[in-house]
């Protein structure tokens, strides 16, 4: 029995700009893209359930549980709603933002082209850490191919339909392995010993979400972000963007941003450090989404 729940959008809202973000990569394993939904297994309070989100002619999202045999309960269908909301950060006021990317020269090029798109979050903080350890200092192909090796090694499953859907593997689940073991799947031995290290600091309730957004403010919650190992300031911004949702995370020394304001200034090299500041100066506490905006020029 697929059950189904409408969503409703704010304002500044265009799926079609996320789903095009969420196509970027045919090698991601969290969720299937095809040509005018997404479907992933989402948290649900008990076990996992498969939702498949589309858009309706009037803008809202259609979330339907296609895999689901009895109506789902008023309880799940809250935590799917939330889930997406958050997703796609669908309760943030974006009027500051466009107001000041309407004005500056650099954003107001791809504000244009781009409006309605949301940064797209991760909100399972163990994800959004191992895939900011993940992405160091390589490119993002094989980011997506380590992950994917990581998630269909230790994530659970579902089959529905003639596919498998993948969950994030449990942090409780990677605390207990040997950092060698994610040497096979040709990780670094740096990055093995992170994963694993940021697994165990969650697994003994160290380190959670709810702990880091209790501290009092961003700078507090970047400090304890940097104080685990392997996490340094790129990896911390990118989990404040992405997973906590400070719309001033500025991953700075990022290079798809580098190689963004490359195209967006019509340059043949990278700009300077000193200058990407000068640039950003004036997007005071709406950093993250001109990163976002801009990262969707070199797609």
């Amino acid at each position: 029995m697929a059950a189904a729940i409408t969503i409703e959008t704010p304002g500044v809202f265009d799926f079609a700009q996320i789903f095009d973000y969420l196509n970027r990569s045919a090698n991601e394993c969290l969720y299937e893209a095809d040509a005018a939904s997404v479907t992933r297994l989402m948290p649900a309070g008990g076990a996992p359930v498969l939702v498949r989100l589309s858009a309706r002619a009037d803008g809202a999202l259609t979330a339907e549980c296609p895999a689901l045999t009895e109506p789902p309960d008023d309880e799940t269908l809250r935590a799917v709603a939330a889930y997406i909301r958050e997703w796609f950060d669908m309760d943030r006021d974006l009027s500051g933002f466009l107001a000041l990317a309407s004005r500056d020269e650099v954003l107001a090029p791809a504000v244009r082209r781009f409006r309605g798109l949301r940064i797209v979050g991760i909100a399972d903080l163990f994800e959004a850490l191992c895939w900011g350890i993940m992405g160091q200092q390589i490119n993002l192909a094989f980011a997506y191919t380590l992950k994917r090796r990581f998630v269909e090694r230790y994530g659970d499953s579902v089959r529905w339909n003639g596919r498998v859907y993948w969950t994030f593997p449990a942090p409780e689940r990677i605390a207990a392995i040997d950092p060698a073991e994610l040497r096979g799947l040709q990780f670094t031995g740096r990055k093995a010993e992170y994963v694993v290290g940021a697994a165990r600091l969650m697994a003994e309730g160290v380190l959670s979400k709810a702990g880091l957004l209790a501290l009092p403010d961003w700078t507090a919650r970047e400090k304890a972000l940097t104080a685990i190992r392997g996490i340094g300031p790129w990896t911390a911004h990118y989990v404040l963007m992405r997973c906590l949702r400070n719309p001033g995370a500025f991953p700075l020394e990022d290079v798809g941003l580098h190689n963004a304001l490359k195209v967006a200034l019509g340059r043949e090299e990278k700009p300077p450090l000193a200058e990407i500041q000068a640039l950003a100066a004036p997007w005071g506490e709406w950093k993250a989404y001109a990163t976002f905006y801009l990262w969707r020029l070199l797609y």
